[in-house]
């Protein structure tokens, strides 16, 4: 079973309980792999750049609180 097709076809043969825990593995492994990205990129100092921007955006009072911007449709 190499190709998607493949997979696909075999995902289709699975019980709904068996396709949710196929679900749950897979947001886990996606989880991973983006902490994992963050990580890198953290290390690598690509994210420096960004940190910066937020800092000075926080000393120039130019954000809003998280609670405002997330119940504000």
């Amino acid at each position: 079973m190499n190709s998607l097709p493949e997979i696909e076809a075999a995902i289709m043969q699975l019980s709904e309980d068996e396709i949710r825990d196929l679900s749950n593995w897979l947001q886990e492994y996606l989880n991973d792999a983006w902490d994992t990205q963050i990580e890198t990129d953290a290390k690598s100092g690509r994210l420096d750049q960004l940190i910066q921007r937020a800092k000075s955006d926080i000393d120039a009072n130019r954000v809003k609180p998280l609670d405002e911007v997330l119940n504000n449709p």
